[in-house]
């Protein structure tokens, strides 16, 4: 008999598991459902469409729902999942177009349910003029606003990943951008130095950047904060996500940070043949072993094929995560990697942090910009636990080499020594990751 995996999220991380599953094991039934207008979608990209840089939001689509039914996928658009029976291994589904509800059997059940923007209760927060940013079907009334947005006001409430990566789209299109962050700088995860050098590269865009300011109302045409108000013509929410649980968590799932459903390294959940993936999920970080909540497209994607791998009947192993990120705001890239100071020693770890400052290329190449890198590392071992990167062109992307010393487990002593590449347009003959292992190294 034909056993039936349902899909419940249409996005990365669901999709990965469906097409996985699929092609591993061609004789199941697949049935995806989406709520949403769009399958298999690049939320990550919208904000260069926001700015100009990418045309449209077809664009961002990897695959439609005609492709995955192409490939033997049965995906329900604009259906809901609103109830979950697992000891009766059945799902309850509505059809928004219709209201019609109706049972869905299966066999085993893929949950990847994804995250919605944070909103909280700040008097005016469901205003008109207020939007947030996470999924396409929300962008088009956000990309009217924004193609007329030049001279207008607009104010983003967080300067998190989004909130930077938001700024410097409406900044292109000549708006006046003010960002609101509650805390004492843009993206409160980089070493406070860097956090310097970003808020320099904001400011350069004539971006005001206001820290500690909280949010208090969001009005017709301002938004009031403890220390003040800004004319405000368009709102945009930067503060992050939420889970989207609320089924899991009725179904008696066990739930860990934020809320985010706990698996399995196999990406059970604590039901026996229901797995979860993505935004809706934690997991277990490599360098604090603690679960950890990173929503982010590459952990939705590695976590989505490992699901489906097991559900088309193979066993594959999650590994875990360092929430490796990079970002850019016009001619500053950002990248990190593992923990700071702050969360190693929060941790457990006797660590320390050392910052150096380098060029991207040869100092005398006519593209060589400032680059700076703060690594930490344990004492007495050496161990690597984190790497941070603000520079210019040539900077974000060397993350990457610090990431697989973190993942391998390496000193940053071993890490100086790797043979790393040079060529005067690339880097110095000390790449600045070579240079910051070294100098950490010494400090441990």
């Amino acid at each position: 008999m034909t056993e039936r995996l349902l899909v419940i999220g249409g996005d990365a991380a669901g999709m990965s598991a469906a097409s996985r599953a699929k092609r591993r094991r061609p004789s199941l039934d697949v049935v995806a459902f989406e709520r949403g207008e769009h399958t298999s979608f690049a939320a990550c990209g919208i904000p260069y469409v926001l700015g100009g840089d990418i045309a449209s939001t077809e664009e961002l689509v990897a695959r439609s729902p005609a492709e995955h039914a192409e490939h033997g996928i049965d995906v329900k658009m604009r259906t809901e999942a609103i109830e979950l029976d697992t000891a009766g291994s059945r799902v309850k589904v509505r059809e928004l177009d219709t209201g019609t509800e109706r049972w869905e059997a299966y066999d085993r059940l893929m949950v990847g349910t994804g995250a919605s923007p944070l909103r909280p209760p700040i008097d005016g927060i469901d205003a008109p003029n207020v939007h947030g940013v996470q999924h396409l079907d929300a962008v088009p009334p956000l990309l009217e606003e924004a193609e007329r947005s030049s001279g207008t006001n607009v104010v983003l409430i967080g300067a998190g990943y989004i909130g930077v990566e938001l700024a410097e789209a409406f900044a292109k299109r000549g708006a006046n951008v003010t960002m609101l962050e509650a805390g004492d700088q843009a993206i409160l995860r980089l070493p406070a130095d860097l956090a310097e050098d970003l808020r320099a590269g904001i400011e350069n865009i004539g971006v005001q950047l206001k820290t500690n300011e909280s949010v208090q109302a969001i009005g017709s045409d301002h938004v009031s904060t403890s220390e003040g108000a800004y004319p405000a013509d368009l709102v945009v929410l930067g503060l992050g996500v939420r889970p989207n649980t609320s089924l899991a968590e009725d179904a008696g799932m066990k739930l860990g940070p934020a809320g985010g459903i706990v698996t399995d390294d196999r990406q059970q959940t604590s039901i026996a043949g229901v797995y979860a993936a993505g935004d809706c999920c934690v997991a277990r970080h490599r360098i604090s072993g603690e679960l950890a909540y990173v929503p982010l497209g590459t952990t939705a994607n590695r976590q989505g094929r490992v699901a489906g791998t097991n559900l088309g009947g193979g066993d594959a192993r999650f590994p875990g995560i360092l929430g490796t990120a990079v970002l850019k705001l016009c001619g500053v890239e950002i990248g990190m990697t593992g923990l700071n100071l702050a969360e190693a020693l929060d941790a457990g770890f006797d660590a320390v942090a050392n910052t150096i400052t380098s060029s991207t290329t040869a100092g005398y190449y006519p593209t060589s910009e400032q680059v700076r890198v703060t690594m930490v590392a344990e004492r007495g071992t050496g161990r690597l636990l984190g790497c941070f990167i603000v520079g210019g062109a040539g900077s974000a992307k060397r993350i990457d080499t610090a990431a697989t010393a973190l993942w391998n487990e390496m000193t940053a002593e071993a890490l100086a020594e790797v043979d790393l590449s040079y060529a005067p347009p690339f880097s110095p003959v000390w790449d600045p990751i070579s240079i910051a292992a070294r100098q950490v190294a010494e400090a441990t």
